[in-house]
């Protein structure tokens, strides 16, 4: 096991079985050939079981709201799913409810809390992904109310807790936070903002979008008692076609759509996936198994915890050997013609996500560079509706955003960094 400075690798026996879960590491799938995929913000590796047993699952015809022997054993499968979600955000209470995107289920939420709590004003961030801010604008629009955010902070790539917490009053009815910033990666102090947001006014209504940051780190309903927060399985290890949100109890209990002949706090309308549970309970399987190589406790959540911790070391050593190099290759900080934005030294504070750019190189072209060299990363630029707002709170036109994984190896790196300075050479800033 490799210790540096700010995480701890995986030792290579471990590191190789890691791999062995995944799909399509280091290969791409269309072309037949090895590749580095780096854009794992905008998706996300795959285990090869979670999917499979999406499939498994999806192919039994039996509805599981029935009395026969399949149909209940599928309804154990949808329930272990949920639990398996609760253990996720250690939310011991309150509701968990699907929907068809994690953006679906913000909107949706957004909405119940602007349409039926009182107040006349929501404060949100600039850094939110538009499902949540134009939600959010969207419905103080609608309901009259003023729409506050707060501004972001172009050292550490987050957003600051006064920034937040100056814009609320006692008559916010919504505060609307990201968890961690899908371009910089810098993680925001949930924890401090709900403490320090909930002294201005107790019972203020709290969402979080936990989507980009639920697959490098914990999320904790207990020690961040908000009132809903997303996460979107494909960005997870599992499958597409669905979102998921914890609701603290008051959250579920607002005027939802819902059938009403169900107990208060049963969200879910129409027939389950099986599937998409059972697939849940593999990426939680997953995490605990990685868990379980460095622990003995049995608890499931404390082993949970657990590989979710060595993960975020794993991934906070891959950031520091991109950005520091190693023997063999210079980091990003050390290549002339490259800038690294938004470079905050504490690496505790940052998923696994870096914004750079090359000199004399626009941002699409630089993409199109490295896809020819088989790595593939993503542009971030401010004539996207995806991107422009958050660019523009930095002082940024754009970004090439690079986005590895937790199984991703020191040599991937490497690499990355030997095809990123072959660039910088042929654009003559060497």
């Amino acid at each position: 096991m490799g210790t540096h400075k700010n995480g701890e690798l995986f030792n290579n026996e471990l590191l190789a079985e890691i791999r062995e879960k995944f799909a399509y590491v280091g290969f791409d799938p269309l072309k037949q050939v090895d590749r580095l995929f780096f854009d794992n913000a905008g998706g996300s590796f795959r285990l090869k079981r979670a999917n499979e047993i999406f499939s498994q699952f999806d192919l039994i015809p039996n509805c599981p709201m029935r009395e026969h022997e399949t149909s209940k054993y599928l309804t154990d499968i949808e329930q272990k799913g949920i639990d398996d979600t609760r253990i996720i955000f250690n939310a011991k209470k309150g509701s968990i409810a699907t929907y068809f995107t994690a953006s679906k289920a913000i909107f949706e939420i957004t909405r119940l809390i602007a349409e039926n709590i009182e107040g006349t004003n929501i404060v949100t961030t600039v850094l939110e992904h538009p499902s949540a801010f134009d939600a959010a604008k969207f419905y103080a629009d609608k309901s009259g109310k003023e729409f506050r955010v707060a501004k972001s902070n172009p050292v550490t790539g987050g957003v600051d807790v006064e920034e937040i917490t100056k814009l609320i009053d006692k008559d916010t009815c919504l505060l609307s936070v990201i968890f961690a910033s899908n371009i910089s990666g810098a993680i925001l102090d949930i924890e401090t903002i709900v403490r320090e947001a909930r002294k201005i006014k107790p019972d203020l209504y709290i969402v979080v979008d936990a989507v980009q940051h639920a697959p490098h780190g914990i999320i904790d309903i207990e020690k961040t008692p908000v009132d809903a927060m997303n996460f979107a399985p494909y960005k997870f290890f599992g499958s597409r076609g669905i979102g998921v949100a914890y609701l603290s109890e008051r959250a579920a209990n607002l005027p939802h759509q819902r059938l009403l002949g169900k107990a208060d706090g049963e969200l879910q309308l129409g027939s389950s996936v099986p599937g998409h549970f059972a697939s849940i309970s593999e990426v939680v399987d997953y995490v605990c198994w990685i868990g379980s190589t460095f622990s003995d406790v049995e608890d499931r959540r404390s082993l949970y915890v657990e590989g979710m911790n060595r993960i975020a070391l794993q991934e906070r050593a891959l950031l520091e050997t991109m950005l520091n190099g190693t023997a063999n290759a210079k980091g990003l900080r050390e290549i002339p013609g490259v800038t690294v934005h938004l470079d905050y030294e504490d690496l505790s504070k940052r998923d696994l996500i870096v914004a750079i750019s090359i000199n004399d190189l626009n941002f699409q072209e630089a993409v199109l560079q490295y896809e020819k060299a088989n790595v593939i990363v993503y542009d971030r630029v401010s004539t996207s509706i995806y991107s422009n707002r958050m660019l523009e709170s930095f002082g940024m036109t754009g970004a090439i955003r690079v986005s590895p994984l937790h199984c991703n190896s020191v040599e991937e790196i490497e690499k990355f960094l030997e095809v990123t300075k072959k660039i910088v050479e042929e654009m003559g800033n060497e």
